[in-house]
């Protein structure tokens, strides 16, 4: 049942992170699994070995999340906009009370000092602060006329370019909040990357989807390795303040997709809107209670807390 429940969690993983807009991370942190799946991430074999009846579920989710809703979510989006997003904020905030609880309370229990609380504040106001920027960013790219566009002949140039995407995305993936996808739509390289996903079970163009494919793959992986070490190191130094600006990165993205009240049209929209929400909201609060104990057990351990 474990199995199953870390499965799902990486497939909405997954499908999170082929949203421009939405940060997969950010799911991890609405599920309560954030902190052991970035100290998950490592190139130590004993330590893969030793969590893979977590990583094998949750990185094949992720994966299965990519392959079967990359079509899925493009409709969504197309047919029912307003309601996704409202879905998807639900999910956050439900999130909530969990992130406020990580960054507000030590691993004993205790409040935090008055000097510790400045600092947290601050960090919390950053994060939303860079969230609503980001957000800014991508309003500015048009990815309709982006998308529209067909596969590209592989260059060595455009390797690279796809691989700096890959990198630059991966680490975005790994900070709550920031969309890795919506970084690689501002680098050129989204559009290439979700037409060549569906292309490589098109006889005549696996090869050419392949190749393009390869230096993304490693480019994330490279980023994920190097994302996850800054995440890891700041747990550890400081979990208060890095928690806090994960909350502010959160609450901006929720800000940043929340559609509007004026985006509602009728009573059977506001219906679904609203039960969308509510869903949302439900998931991301029941999941943070049973998935996982609190991080700071795992990640903070052995750090000073006072």
């Amino acid at each position: 049942m474990k199995m199953i429940q870390l499965l799902l969690i990486g497939i909405a993983i997954g499908m999170a992170n082929v949203i421009p807009g939405v940060s997969g991370s950010t799911m991890a942190v609405v599920f309560n699994i954030y902190d052991r799946f970035v100290n998950a991430i490592t190139l130590n074999v004993k330590k893969l070995w030793e969590n893979r009846r977590f990583v094998i579920p949750v990185v094949g989710g992720m994966a299965l999340g990519v392959l079967i809703f990359s079509k899925l979510i493009t409709v969504l989006y197309e047919h029912f906009p307003v309601q996704t997003n409202y879905f998807f904020t639900g999910l956050i905030i439900g999130s909530i009370p969990m992130l406020f609880a990580f960054m507000t309370k030590t691993e004993d229990g205790k409040k935090l000092s008055a000097k510790k609380t400045v600092s947290v504040v601050i960090c919390a106001a950053a994060g939303f602060a860079i969230i609503l920027g980001f957000g800014l960013l991508g309003n500015k790219v048009d990815a309709a006329k982006e998308m529209s566009r067909e596969l590209p002949l592989w260059t060595v140039p455009l390797a690279l370019q796809i691989f700096a995407a890959g990198f630059a995305g991966a680490v975005a993936m790994i900070i709550p909040g920031i969309s890795g996808s919506l970084l690689m739509l501002i680098m050129g390289v989204y559009p290439i990357i979700m037409k060549s996903i569906p292309s490589l079970f098109i006889p005549e163009l696996t090869v050419k989807a392949l190749c393009l494919l390869l230096p993304n793959g490693i480019g994330v992986l490279a980023g994920l390795l190097c994302g996850a070490w800054v995440i890891k190191t700041l747990l550890k130094a400081a979990p208060n303040q890095t928690y806090a600006l994960i909350f502010g990165l959160i609450a901006g993205s929720a800000i940043h997709l929340f559609p509007g009240i004026k985006a509602v049209t009728g009573f059977t929209s506001a219906a679904g809107c609203l039960l969308c929400l509510a869903a949302g909201t439900f998931l991301a609060f029941f999941s943070s209670k049973v998935t996982e104990p609190k991080p700071s057990s795992n990640s903070a351990s052995g750090s000073q807390q006072n």
